[in-house]
């Protein structure tokens, strides 16, 4: 107890800089442009980043993870912090059942019980690896407001409770190592209690915990305000930002990833955010991205993501997916169930074609062990990227993504759904940057012997830039039979098979 007051104390005295820091940063934006700084905390300026580095466009996959306090009830989903406090839902029955009343037992409770027994970075950080990722990390907070980094500004955080880890810390160190890049998640926007006036909004969906005044998610006690967001607003957005600054001096992470509900920081936080993260960066020499979701932040500053789906067709701009492997949840619950391999790589292969990037979630159980039910999935990811990556890595879309016969459903939160069931009749392209060689995808296995018109390479369409010289299997090198004139853009599969089931590859090489 005395560590986190004196924590609260150092916090108190942060915060308040912060807020004069703010302040002026603020009036220094607005009234005098003349600064050493790189870029100001206006969108002008901070429009002039390259939104979309090389690299970022380079590595089309990404693993995080969605872990925390809330995965040690393992019943429902992430939401649980939340949805155990109203009334009615399957996880506020559950609690009653388990746990007991939520006035006796409060979601912060659940806290000493996340240790983490299992966890181990190097280990997470080689999966991540081993499946083909190019950059991982955790969720540094989800919406519970719990800090998984070693924080002197949130009292709530893994190095002082639960695990007593610095769980970034330690990820950031075994990611770095393997050559990889490091994301951190942000969700806290929606921490902060906004309805607690209003009896009727009790439950309303841009606060995450549910106010009630027999529960601690009214409480205005310290620590306790903090988690449960029972702050005014003039303390809290400062310390929605410090927490940001925080990870941002001490980790240096390549990607920061907002969720929804970004909106609602006022804009000026947003920009000053932007502007400190992007100045940190340039004084490193790091070439950084921003995520963010809907219109949260200008498409000129950050790059867009659809949750669990994807774009129609070739987007002129790089943009982000974050994916689960699971059917139920984001963070790992008992009886999930998971994904087909082939659902993940062929829907990850249309993403590429449509000049995208993946960001796969993985579920770890709440001693930091990932279930082998996952490790399957990432595996047969891996494997299959160890075999065709160079059809993926670095590549570029071309200006016809494919087609085919999947019939895509709608995306719940745009685009078109993660989960489309392709075929070998589905075919996707990608080129390399020279434009010297494009990549056929056949979504499944193709027939042996077929010959297969490729209609968006036809001279009316997009046919190669060069004259081609060499078609082949990427799996192992066997040449195919090939017309490519005014007339024909067509290849001939070997008749005697041996295509991989989960998507198979063939490479078109010019002059």
């Amino acid at each position: 107890m005395n560590h986190i007051l004196i924590s609260f104390l150092a916090f108190s005295s942060l915060l308040f800089l912060g807020s004069c820091q703010s302040s002026e940063a603020n009036a220094g934006a607005m009234d005098s442009p003349a600064t050493d700084a790189e870029y100001l905390a206006d969108w002008s300026s901070l429009e002039k980043v390259k939104e979309d580095p090389e690299w970022f466009i380079d590595s089309k996959l990404g693993i995080y993870a969605h872990w925390g306090p809330y995965n040690v009830p393992a019943f429902g989903s992430e939401w649980y912090p939340r949805n155990m406090y109203i009334e009615g839902t399957k996880e506020y029955k559950h609690h009653q059942k388990t746990y007991g009343d939520q006035s006796s037992f409060n979601y912060h409770d659940f806290i000493p019980k996340f240790t983490a027994d299992k966890f181990d970075a190097e280990e997470w950080a080689q999966i991540m690896q081993d499946a083909g990722a190019k950059w991982g990390g955790p969720v540094a907070q989800h919406h519970d407001g719990f800090a998984m980094w070693d924080s002197e500004i949130n009292p709530w955080n893994s190095s002082d409770m639960g695990p007593k880890r610095d769980i970034t810390g330690e990820l950031a160190t075994a990611i770095r190592k393997r050559g990889m890049k490091l994301i951190t998640s942000f969700h806290h926007a929606r921490n902060l209690q906004r309805n607690a006036d209003e009896k009727e909004y009790w439950n309303g969906w841009d606060s995450h915990f549910p106010y009630n005044p027999d529960w601690a998610t009214s409480s205005t006690e310290e620590p306790t305000r903090w988690l449960y967001g029972n702050v005014p607003e003039e303390e809290w957005y400062p310390y929605w930002f410090g927490q940001l600054k925080e990870v941002i001096d001490q980790y240096d992470p390549d990607i920061i990833w907002f969720d929804v509900w970004l909106n609602r920081i006022p804009e000026q936080y947003r920009k000053d955010f932007c502007a400190y993260y992007l100045n940190h960066a340039a004084k490193r020499g790091q070439e950084v991205v921003i995520a963010h979701k809907k219109d949260d932040l200008p498409i000129e500053v950050s790059i867009l993501d659809i949750e669990q789906g994807g774009k129609k067709d070739v987007s002129e701009r790089v943009w982000l997916t974050d994916i689960t492997l699971s059917n139920q949840s984001w963070s790992y619950v008992d009886g999930q169930t998971y994904k087909d391999p082939k659902i993940v790589i062929r829907n990850f292969i249309d993403v590429v074609s449509k000049n995208g990037v993946v960001l796969l979630n993985i579920s770890p159980k709440t001693d930091g062990s990932i279930p082998e039910e996952q490790l399957t999935v990432l595996r047969a990811l891996g494997s299959w990227l160890k075999v065709n990556g160079e059809a993926i890595y670095g590549t570029r879309s071309r200006l016809e993504y494919g087609y085919g016969k999947a019939k895509a459903d709608e995306g719940k939160h745009g685009g078109q759904s993660a989960t489309v069931k392709y075929s070998a009749s589905d075919i996707r392209f990608t080129e390399s940057k020279d434009k010297k060689t494009i990549y056929v995808f056949f979504l499944g296995a193709p027939s042996p012997g077929e010959k297969v018109e490729l209609k968006s390479l036809s001279p009316i369409n997009y046919p190669p830039k060069f004259p081609v010289k060499k078609v082949s299997l990427l799996k192992d090198g066997r040449e195919l039979d090939f017309t490519f004139n005014s007339h024909e853009s067509s290849i001939t599969l070997p008749a005697e098979g041996g295509f991989d089931e989960m998507a198979t590859v063939v490479k078109i090489e010019m002059e």
